[in-house]
């Protein structure tokens, strides 16, 4: 029997955002249309006939943020009949990691707001976007464990106490910092620089570290394990 089938598809974006001060957050858009017409919800939106997943989830958060991402990869597929009530829709989901100082939102399109949430404070999304983030963050927290994506949202050149606060913040749980520190310079792409932080308060100011990129991939090809 011929499969009878009406389906679309979209794209959603779940866009982590790191500062030291304000630890993880996301970011989200106040829908100005119906359905959950003023409710907080990802960016996202229905793929064009004509364009491909990743310029779709380009599109969309250039569209409903003015946001655009260097780090993004595909999540997941979420397709429960049912989860949006105009159609039956199913959504490739994305995440990304982007530093948000520095970063200008505006919202477009079907946005009336675009917003960064802390994760220890999201309101309730639209849709199935609560699990889609669920999913991200369980993502986020393995993929931090064995590949370095955490240096896109730190400063090209940091402290390293901030790498450490990075970790602990994303993975929700203590840093030894005394072995976590010999376990991630052992790797050799992690450089210590002769350039000192900046201190608000007196004290002794640490030297400052940077991520060679260049000398990851080389090790990377050589077969290294990256595990923390």
């Amino acid at each position: 029997m011929a499969a009878i089938q009406n389906i679309k598809v979209s794209v959603d974006a779940v866009v982590f955002g790191y500062t030291s001060k304000e630890g993880l957050s996301v970011l989200l858009i106040k829908r100005k249309i119906e359905p959950f017409k003023d409710s907080w919800a990802l960016p996202g939106g229905l793929v064009l006939d004509d364009e491909s997943l990743e310029d779709a989830v380009q599109r969309e958060l250039e569209e409903e943020t003015s946001v655009n991402i260097n780090y993004l990869e595909q999540l997941y597929s979420f397709g429960k009949p049912g989860r949006d009530p105009r159609n039956r829709v199913v959504s490739v989901t994305y995440y990304g990691l982007v530093k948000p100082d520095g970063l200008t939102l505006e919202a477009q399109t079907d946005a009336a707001e675009a917003a960064w949430f802390n994760m220890r404070n999201c309101p309730k999304l639209a849709f199935d976007h609560q699990d889609i983030i669920v999913k991200a963050l369980q993502r986020l927290k393995g993929k931090i464990r064995y590949e370095p994506i955490g240096f896109e949202l730190l400063d090209e050149k940091f402290p390293f106490s901030e790498l450490e606060k990075l970790y602990a913040t994303v993975l929700e749980r203590p840093i030894d910092r005394r072995n976590f520190k010999k376990k991630i310079m052992k790797f050799g792409f992690i450089i210590e620089t002769n350039e000192k932080q900046q201190l608000e308060s007196a004290g002794r100011p640490g030297n400052l570290f940077c991520f060679d990129q260049a000398k990851y991939f080389e090790l990377k090809k050589q077969g290294i394990a990256f595990e923390i």
